[in-house]
């Protein structure tokens, strides 16, 4: 099972929110996943197959070896759709 963390800057409000939207996603497309959230300090010590945040807080984790997704708009689940549709 592919492990999905959602990261923000102090890992609190916007990662749960997203974490939330991501979850009810995943169910709609009949797929399967393990959703954490974090914050950006935590998240470049833990290990995920698929790192999803804002475009300005995801950049410091995309190091060429890690699967990250930057979202201009945390509250767009019409992309977070397209990224788990694509890579799930």
């Amino acid at each position: 099972m592919k492990k999905i963390l959602i990261v923000c800057g102090n890992g609190l409000g916007s990662s749960f929110i997203v974490e939330m939207n991501v979850k009810k996603i995943i169910k709609e497309l009949g797929k399967e996943a393990e959703v954490s959230h974090t914050d950006l300090s935590s998240a470049k010590s833990e290990a995920a197959d698929i790192y999803i945040g804002s475009n300005e807080i995801i950049a410091s984790l995309d190091d060429g070896k890690r699967t990250v997704f930057g979202l201009n708009n945390l509250l767009d689940n019409a992309k977070i759709k397209e990224i788990l549709t694509n890579n799930l």
